[in-house]
């Protein structure tokens, strides 16, 4: 059991970590990143997700994750689509609340999920958290 969080450097990939990270403390279960911008497998956590996980550390802070408690972190393989990636890994790491972030699509305000936004909410076993980042205009 673990909550997994969907991350893309932007501002709703930030948005969805914070309310992960939230949600694992509420639940005390582990958080699982997957970072959707494929890398080597030996690859650090890049910089920005790194200053998300640093700046959440601390009191109530989910436990269960690795030995040292920092959130386990994988990368979207290289030549999956995103939806495929996260829908799998979810599988793997036996997640039980998915959480993805989603952008406003459109200038008139109406709010059109990506197909990755879509076919995780469709194809996912478990309940998925679509979040957005501050409306912006």
């Amino acid at each position: 059991m673990t909550v997994l969080v969907a991350y893309h450097a932007s501002p709703h990939g930030e948005a969805a970590v914070r309310t992960a990270v939230e949600e694992a403390r509420r639940r005390a279960l582990p958080l699982h990143v997957l970072v959707l911008d494929p890398q080597p497998a030996d690859a650090a956590t890049p910089e920005a997700l790194a200053s998300l996980l640093a700046a959440s550390d601390g009191a109530g802070r989910a436990t269960g994750e690795q030995a040292d408690g920092s959130p386990t972190v994988a990368y979207r393989p290289e030549g999956t689509e995103p939806a495929d990636a996260i829908l799998d890994e979810a599988e793997a790491a036996g997640a039980t609340l998915v959480v993805v972030g989603s952008r406003k699509r459109s200038s008139q305000g109406t709010f059109l999920m990506g197909t990755t936004t879509q076919r995780v909410l469709l194809d996912a076993s478990v309940p998925v958290l679509v979040v957005k980042d501050a409306y912006d205009s």
